[in-house]
């Protein structure tokens, strides 16, 4: 409403009468005019038909113009009366080619429950997709619930969550945010904002892979490429989490193996970390927010730490100020705030806890996950028991993309969610992902980059399902991390594009 009368006016006024009579008898008709628009608005308000694509203006960052939309969409597509969320994207172009006619490239984060890049400028990946496209980043794991007849919407965050009456509530809503609606989702946005509702291309990454061959299983027609980078998903029966898990156990190890070669001086640190710990009362220390931080809370560290890109050196870099310095003889050693805040803040449970409730689940057709991670870890205590590790002066292994049932009980902005993430754990109807034979039969062109030492997406299974997809080419290098696309400065994402427009022959 705001933005309709701030145009009328700058519109206007121009034109204002010379006499004050006259300029009087304006304003009054101006006047009644708003109010005619603003009774339209509320009106139209209950029609969702008519709000289903909001589009704003357009706005600049260095060599980037960018514009945000909102789409009003079925909660449950399956429903001809459903419940609507809104979904948020934002489209960017290259300065200067804002009226151009370029192809569509949706971008789909990994996650799951993370938003899209915000970009601050015209750098890395999203430069050199801007050469030619016109990119879609659509937040696809934080859609936002629309609050009925205000108009205003809520994020789903750990505040927004608890408006649920009941932990059932909570999941019978959250099971509507996996890989098939998020593909639903995106092809309500490809018939709104791509011309005659052609098809247009997807670049997925990690996560957002696995949402990308969720896509090729059941909207192949809305797709003319697709690229992914780290996010090739397994595609078995049933819930495959305990196979991600053990396949992934091997690269784990390795990664610690790296990490403490490069850092030797920081296994005496953190195994001095953990016995502190493991020594204090109730066997760890309070964190800022109000969990608590133990021995396996430590070993969560490795999630970011030990699978990307500068990971090593950002967790050096943390354990170097792991004690408070000690300024009085005598005084208690102690580990200090600022380390106990950087441990919050790297983990962002209390920002994206969809993450922690929903990662099993993209794993799971048909059954549950019943913890998976947890089952695993527990057959491998023996190499990942920290406060074993640390008293017979082995170095501590820091643990990866694994989500624990304790966890609800340490991290503060996880507690209020433990009874829906166990539900979670224990559903069993979860629909398919993905179609066999509609990969088998694949006809749109893919190039996937696959990451030899991936900690997350296991190369081994990566490839596996990479054989069931007709026509894929795959691009295998130990050059990158799971990070690569980020880290990659344009090159992974030039070198999946130029598999695909024939500058790299297949012969």
């Amino acid at each position: 409403m705001q933005l309709t009368v701030h145009l009328f006016l700058r519109y206007s006024l121009p034109f204002l009468p010379t006499s004050p009579r006259k300029q009087l008898l304006y304003f009054h008709s101006l006047r009644r005019s708003i109010s005619a628009a603003t009774a339209t608005m509320v009106a139209n308000a209950g029609n969702s038909s008519l709000l289903e694509h909001v589009a704003g203006a357009w706005y600049s960052v260095p060599e980037l113009r960018l514009r945000d939309h909102r789409f009003t969409v079925p909660l449950d597509y399956s429903l001809s009366e459903s419940p609507k969320i809104s979904v948020f994207a934002r489209e960017v172009v290259a300065v200067g080619k804002e009226d151009q006619s370029l192809p569509y490239l949706l971008f789909l984060q990994g996650g799951p429950g993370f938003e899209s890049p915000r970009p601050t400028e015209a750098s890395g990946w999203l430069s050199k997709a801007c050469e030619e496209h016109r990119v879609i980043l659509m937040d696809q794991a934080c859609s936002f619930l629309t609050v009925r007849g205000t108009g205003l919407s809520t994020p789903l965050t750990t505040s927004s969550m608890l408006q649920t009456k009941s932990a059932q509530d909570l999941v019978d809503y959250l099971k509507y945010f996996r890989a098939d609606n998020i593909v639903n989702d995106a092809e309500f946005i490809r018939k709104h904002l791509v011309s005659d509702a052609g098809p247009w291309k997807v670049l997925g990454q990690s996560f957002g892979g696995f949402c990308g061959v969720t896509y090729l299983s059941f909207a192949p027609e809305g797709l003319k490429e697709v690229y992914l980078t780290g996010g090739i998903p397994p595609i078995g029966d049933g819930c495959t989490a305990e196979a991600v898990y053990k396949a992934c156990i091997g690269p784990l190890v390795l990664q610690n193996e790296k990490y403490y070669k490069r850092y030797p001086q920081d296994i005496e640190i953190i195994r001095d970390v953990v016995n502190h710990l493991a020594e204090s009362e109730g066997g760890g220390v309070p964190l800022p927010s109000g969990g608590i931080l133990t021995p396996r809370g430590l070993q969560l560290l490795g999630l970011t730490g030990l699978g990307a890109s500068t990971g090593f050196e950002r967790l050096h870099y943390l354990f170097e100020r792991v004690w408070d310095p000690v300024i009085v003889p005598g005084a208690k050693k102690q580990i200090s705030y600022y380390f106990l805040n950087a441990f919050e803040k790297w983990l962002s449970f209390d920002t994206n806890p969809l993450y922690a409730l929903m990662h099993e689940s993209i794993y799971c057709q048909g059954a549950a996950s019943r913890w998976a991670a947890n089952r695993v870890r527990t057959e491998h205590e023996s190499k990942l028991d920290a406060v074993k590790a640390a008293k017979e002066g082995r170095p501590v292994l820091l643990t990866g993309e694994m989500v624990f049932p304790w966890m609800f009980d340490e991290i503060h902005a996880l507690r209020p969610f433990k009874e829906a993430a166990n539900l979670l754990a224990e559903k069993k109807d979860w629909p398919p992902l993905y179609n066999k034979t509609t990969l088998n039969n694949n006809k749109v062109p893919v190039a996937a980059a696959v990451y030899y030492e991936d900690m997350f997406v296991n190369f081994n299974l990566a490839t596996e399902t990479a054989a069931q997809i007709a026509g894929i080419r795959l691009w295998v290098t130990n050059e990158y991390m799971h990070s690569g696309l980020r880290d990659g400065a344009g090159h992974v994402l030039d070198h999946l594009m130029r598999l695909l427009n024939g500058k790299k022959p297949l012969f």
